[in-house]
């Protein structure tokens, strides 16, 4: 088991992020946040699939003025992503947001972030600070000679040491590479100079195939480190996914449980029954199910009750038949196609 690195706790609305809470998962919308309509929607989609904390694109003044409206209509913490105009992120903070986002590169003079901290301070909200291999300013690329974890870190404390000298200390800090070695060098260097929490992921990881892979690496290598205090999968897709990404991962290295947890064998030529298939529509019939359950889906006796006996309950595929197992002990043999209704059904008892 891993040792987490000791971080100061702040709070995202009622939503902790640091200290000894859980990791928690993150996400961003990709709709217009001037289109009240749909934002909300798509964070209403977003809090059904388990996310945890919103951020949402203000790039003008419709967008900052929405928030207000968007937040009245959703259940999760609210955070306004911020770039270039300060005006923007003062704006947000009295639309309501739970916290802001802003990245040290492009947010303007020392003045202008400290007008946002004492507005951010005044409301009671925390600033994440995200240091990207792409927003690291011109004098530090050629310092040490292009986006290096060296660089992001240097650009990073920038921001926070200017949060602090304005008495603001409601901080998340962020430091992502589309480089997993980046990344992590990046996370393990701020470690020995803050205990601040941090917020990972892989930065333009990529479509769902290629992107859930990249991330899981990523994110996984810094989990297992003790790295990471809230998470976001950043996929060029649905973010619907990236939540699905980011709750599995917790859940493959038993960080979180949520919902069913799904195990099922690889097949081979002993398997009998269309496994693959059968899979898939389970997992697709319990997507939503909130027990905190394993099911077991395995294609013959050898990967059935004996290997996924700690499951709580599971299909063994036979010859056109299967064998439906709770906690490792057969209950009853059905045939093939009642094997999926059989399982459903027994899964509503437990």
């Amino acid at each position: 088991m891993y040792k987490r690195r000791k971080s100061k706790k702040v709070y995202f609305s009622d939503q902790p992020v640091g200290g000894n809470s859980p990791v928690s998962v993150q996400s961003m919308c990709n709709t217009k946040t001037a289109d009240i309509k749909k934002t909300t929607a798509q964070i209403k989609d977003l809090e059904k699939a388990g996310c945890e904390i919103i951020r949402a694109a203000v790039p003008d003044e419709a967008s900052a003025s929405a928030l207000a409206e968007i937040k009245a209509g959703i259940n999760i913490p609210l955070v306004a992503d911020i770039h270039f105009d300060y005006k923007l992120a003062l704006q947000s903070i009295e639309s309501g947001v739970d916290a802001l986002r802003i990245n040290p590169g492009n947010i303007g003079s020392d003045k202008k972030v400290k007008e946002v901290a004492l507005a951010a301070k005044k409301a009671g909200i925390p600033i994440r600070v995200g240091s990207n291999s792409g927003s690291i300013e011109k004098e530090l690329l050629a310092k040490y000679g292009g986006p290096t974890a060296e660089a992001m870190v240097e650009s990073a404390l920038r921001n926070v040491r200017i949060l602090e000298e304005n008495d603001f200390y409601d901080i998340v800090i962020s430091l992502k590479s589309s480089s997993i070695f980046t990344t992590i060098e990046a996370y393990k260097l701020m470690a020995e100079r803050v205990d601040y929490p941090f917020h990972i992921g892989i930065t333009e990881a990529g479509t769902p195939w290629r992107g859930t892979i990249k991330s899981a690496a990523g994110i996984a290598s810094l989990l297992t480190q003790g790295l990471g205090d809230t998470l976001r999968v950043s996929l060029t897709g649905d973010p619907v996914e990236e939540v699905k990404v980011g709750w599995q991962i917790l859940k493959s290295l038993e960080l979180r449980r949520r919902g069913v947890e799904i195990i099922s064998c690889p097949t081979c030529g002993r398997t009998e029954i269309d496994l693959i298939s059968l899979a898939e529509k389970v997992e697709e019939k319990l997507a939503l199910l909130e027990k905190n359950i394993t099911v077991a889906v395995m294609g013959c006796a050898v990967n059935g009750p004996g290997e996924a006996k700690e499951a709580d309950i599971g299909i063994a595929g036979g010859k056109k038949e299967g064998l439906i197992f709770k906690n490792g002990e057969i209950i009853k043999k059905v045939k093939e196609e009642e094997l999926l209704d059989e399982l459903i059904k027994e899964i509503k008892k437990l």
